[in-house]
């Protein structure tokens, strides 16, 4: 199935750089870039492997938290295979992201419940090492999110 979705991707790149529009300059080597990487995401995915459009950096948007990742919901900026942490600007991502930027980052929630107790502000509470800590979220218990103070 991958290899016939690639071979049409192929024939669709072909196609359109014969008889699309005339680009000038560098614009036909983006494009058949373009193509050629899209050809290589369809013949590398299988029925197991969830292929997600990932577009440039949105510089000016705000990270929507908590958001909704390869079906996992994040509650402060992730970094997976990148080289800084950055955040969707959809609840559920749609290959709309920026880099988090210092003001961009899970900020406590206080009060918040752990335990049998409600906090209202960072705790060194059930840390091994004696690091204080908040929830990122009112219910602790439940929801499991936390992080370090500053």
């Amino acid at each position: 199935m991958a290899l016939r979705v690639g071979l049409l991707l192929l024939w669709v790149c072909q196609l359109h750089s014969v008889i699309g529009p005339d680009y000038e300059g560098s614009g036909i080597v983006l494009f058949l870039s373009f193509c050629l990487w899209l050809i290589s995401l369809s013949l590398m995915s299988s029925t197991s492997i969830q292929t997600i459009i990932h577009f440039p950096e949105v510089k000016d948007g705000e990270c929507f938290f908590p958001f909704h990742y390869k079906n996992e919901i994040f509650y402060d900026c992730v970094k997976f295979t990148t080289k800084h942490k950055w955040c969707s600007l959809n609840e559920t991502y749609q290959g709309y992201w920026k880099y988090c930027s210092e003001d961009d980052f899970a900020k406590c929630v206080f009060p918040f419940w752990y335990r049998h107790m409600i906090y209202r502000e960072c705790t060194e509470d059930g840390d091994a090492f004696g690091k204080k800590w908040c929830s990122l979220t009112q219910h602790y218990n439940k929801d499991k999110m936390w992080k370090y103070c500053d």
